[in-house]
């Protein structure tokens, strides 16, 4: 799991100057229909239920914070939960959970494009309104809102901060979850296509950690081992990076090994500050949970709703982290 600016032209740029990169998808409007408990009256004390990916991901941990505040806000009854892995069998429980207090809106981060569709189907014509919010599902039907970042966008951005940094040769891999998960998929789609532009650098297999920090870890330092050529990484998400971090620094090669991560974690900041992460393309978490909340009341209150939604991102060095125009996309480890 934007409002697009000219990246082709200027993506390298913004990275060096860690400029926002307004990534903001298209932003259409629809009508609140879709979903009957709260079709009338306003938003206070509608039941809103989120559930998002894992539980103890910062990422995460940011957006139930922002949600948890706006609905607030606005009156609204309001409980989080989340998976304490990504992994379809343990989302799918929650999911069933909260479908039976039948609530009048829900907010999720589906864990796989497909697994979960019947379930998402079956809450949504029982009368509880859907936004999904980060990841999504291929089945259009689904959700009257959707809110992420544009992340084959992000990918690509990653990729040319990159190649600059590696000077444009070497080897480079991508090490990301697993396939199946919407933002991931995007972000190396975008990141590969982009650096077939580098025809000096030669991109490996993609590898897959199943968001476990120990395995990326182990991973880097295989692929150290049987690429000594290796000048760049690109970390698919926060668990990822986090792990490459600590791979890089038992094999010694901080700094040697040039990575890109998605996501702005407190341990990828650490990471970025002692130099083993180079660049940080950090999404905003917290937009992503004010602006769900904030169409679930359109929905309430009969109000037009938009369909999809796309959120800032920023491009984060450690020449320009301790800028506060920056600074306030760092993740936050709790409320």
């Amino acid at each position: 799991m934007f409002s697009m600016m000219s990246i082709r032209s200027r993506r390298s740029a913004l990275v060096a100057a860690g400029t926002v990169l307004a990534l903001t998808g298209a932003a259409a409007c629809s009508s609140s229909s879709g979903g009957g408990s709260g079709s009338s009256g306003g938003a206070a004390h509608k039941k809103v239920r989120l559930i998002t990916g894992v539980k103890s991901d910062p990422f995460y941990i940011t957006m139930t914070c922002a949600a948890k505040t706006e609905a607030k806000a606005k009156g609204m009854d309001f409980g989080a939960d989340g998976s304490a892995q990504w992994d379809v069998s343990v989302q799918r429980p929650l999911l069933d959970s909260v479908a039976a207090s039948r609530p009048d809106g829900l907010l999720i981060s589906p864990v796989d494009t497909s697994a979960l569709t019947p379930s998402l189907k079956q809450i949504q014509s029982a009368g509880t309104k859907v936004a999904l919010v980060d990841t999504t599902v291929t089945d259009d039907s689904i959700g009257i809102t959707r809110i992420s970042s544009d992340n084959e966008k992000g990918g690509r951005v990653a990729a040319d901060a990159l190649a600059k940094l590696m000077g444009e040769k070497g080897s480079a891999i991508v090490i990301s979850v697993k396939p199946g998960v919407s933002t991931t998929d995007a972000r190396i789609k975008g990141f590969t296509e982009e650096m077939k532009k580098y025809p000096k650098i030669k991109m490996l297999s993609t590898l897959y950690d199943n968001d476990l920090p120990a395995t990326a870890a182990s991973q880097i330092q295989s692929t150290l081992a049987a690429h000594p050529d290796l000048g760049g990484v690109f970390a698919g998400n926060t668990n990822t990076g986090q792990g490459i971090a600590t791979g890089l620094k038992q094999a010694g090669k901080e700094g040697a090994v040039k990575v890109a991560a998605f996501d702005a974690e407190p341990d990828e900041v650490a990471s970025l500050k002692a130099g083993t992460l180079q660049v940080l393309v950090a999404q905003d978490p917290a937009s992503i949970g004010r602006e769900a909340v904030d169409q679930l009341a359109a929905a309430f209150e009969g109000k037009s709703v938009q369909k999809s939604i796309g959120t800032n991102m920023v491009a984060i060095t450690k020449a320009n982290m301790n800028d506060p125009s920056v600074g306030k996309y760092f993740y936050k480890s709790g409320c």
